[in-house]
């Protein structure tokens, strides 16, 4: 087998393979004698098949497979021997395309595409200056706080009267053209109906200001436009909403009101544990430690988004465009146009030079993940998911398993392994870096993320 590299410039090469029997008989008699011990054929002994039979049934596809297998063997081989660096993966060479006669040949030619990364040096110091904003533990922001949990915990409870945004159990029935209830017509005695839903204001004001027993005709369509809702408050397939038209009589049967949770014990017994929290001074400061948290986290958060765009004005090597062009046009499952493309191909061209960035960082840096770092970090993840549903005191060992079964998803596993090794390139660049403090109210910091 003979291989070798025709570099075009700095950021684009040709790979080519050149193939003699002598580099794929071998394997290829090795599958054929497989499949003759294997092969069950009309009139022969199991095993006992000619091999010249064989040969000329299953010899073409075994061919091509194993071909294919060398080739792709070859490239990972080449690449890694010779530390090269490549963008995306290598593609069939378009030009002087010869067609292989699979029956007759018996060298092959290959040609492959290179788009090579570029070769740069990045340096950071101190020269360098990212903000961090430090976010101010205000009134505003610890109320956000609390509301949110007084939110999540609140109830249903019944009302006298409809204003705004209550919940109602509700007959509805179908009418006729002269506004008569429609005998075998739709009529549902326990519909959910939500003021919020209701589209057409005309409609809305009627539903403002009703008692238990008030009835009111309403064209339902105009109020519910959404179909999906329509047709589960009706109890209807969607389909059959195109025969429903024309109004229905709502006859209120009862009115509730989501209220919020009252700051007490039992706020903090579901938030905490029983008896964790025992005062509402205990609970504030519960709540200050959260947003400390919460609030040193939104600062790492623009602290990086800021570090990633000053970052990148650094960089000024160019990319091989055009074969990455290619390349994502051959790749992408959706069969991206040529306007989406080039509509999208600046953000793609970014997010590729950020992370040639990060290698280059992870690599001066000599930083790396290990397995005890990444199920640490699966744990963290994993808590946060239970915290997302309510569950704040998951044993130590459930996190662990949780953890570990994550890390045994390929794409899970990646993810989170890229997660990691970003947060650890970030902890280098702002050691490196001037990092220039900046207090900040929440509502100005919120502000920031409008655009």
């Amino acid at each position: 087998m003979n291989i070798n590299r025709e570099n075009i410039d700095e950021l684009n090469a040709i790979l080519r393979i050149k193939l003699t029997k002598e580099d794929y008989e071998d394997k290829v008699s090795s599958v054929l004698k497989d499949y003759r011990k294997k092969a069950r054929i009309d009139g022969f002994r199991p095993g006992k098949v000619p091999f010249g039979l064989i040969s000329k049934m299953y010899r073409k596809p075994i061919l091509v497979e194993e071909i294919n297998k060398i080739v792709s063997e070859s490239i990972t081989k080449y690449l890694i021997d010779e530390k090269l660096n490549i963008l995306g993966d290598p593609l069939p060479h378009e030009e002087n395309e010869k067609t292989i006669d699979w029956d007759n040949d018996t060298e092959f030619d290959f040609a492959f595409d290179l788009g090579i990364a570029p070769e740069f040096e990045f340096s950071i110091s101190k020269k360098d200056k990212i903000p961090f904003y430090k976010i101010k533990i205000d009134e505003p922001l610890r109320n956000k706080y609390i509301d949110s949990y007084t939110s999540r915990f609140g109830s249903f409870v019944p009302a006298d009267v409809t204003k705004d945004n209550e919940m109602l159990k509700a007959e509805i029935q179908q009418l006729d053209q002269d506004n008569q209830i429609l005998e075998a017509g739709i009529k549902v005695e326990d519909a959910s109906i939500s003021i919020d839903m209701i589209k057409d204001d005309k409609a809305k004001k009627k539903f403002i200001g009703l008692k238990v027993n008030d009835s009111l005709t309403v064209d339902i369509k105009k109020a519910f436009p959404n179909e999906t809702d329509l047709a589960a408050m009706l109890k209807v397939d969607k389909d059959n909403l195109k025969n429903i038209n024309g109004n229905f009589l709502v006859t209120v049967r009862s009115i509730s009101k989501y209220k919020k949770a009252e700051v007490n014990a039992e706020l903090w017994d579901k938030l905490y544990g029983k008896d964790v929290v025992k005062s509402k001074e205990e609970f504030i400061q519960r709540i200050e430690e959260e947003i400390k948290v919460g609030i040193e986290r939104d600062g790492d958060y623009k602290f990086r988004l800021d570090g990633k765009d000053i970052l990148l004005k650094k960089f000024k090597k160019e990319l091989p465009v055009e074969f990455l062009k290619r390349w994502i046009k051959a790749t992408n499952k959706e069969n991206i146009t040529d306007e989406q493309l080039t509509e999208e191909f600046p953000h793609f061209e970014k997010d590729l030079k950020w992370q040639l960035i990060k290698d280059k960082i992870a690599h001066d840096n000599e930083i790396s993940v290990n397995e005890e770092e990444l199920v640490a970090f699966a744990k963290e993840f994993a808590m946060m998911q239970f915290r997302q549903y309510g569950l704040y005191d998951v044993p130590e060992e459930n996190l662990v398993n949780y953890a570990r079964e994550l890390l045994k998803k390929d794409e899970e596993r990646r993810r989170i392994y890229d997660k990691k090794m970003e947060d650890k390139v970030f902890e280098v660049i702002k050691n490196l870096v001037k990092v220039d403090d900046k207090d900040i109210s929440s509502e100005k910091f919120n502000k920031m993320f409008d655009n």
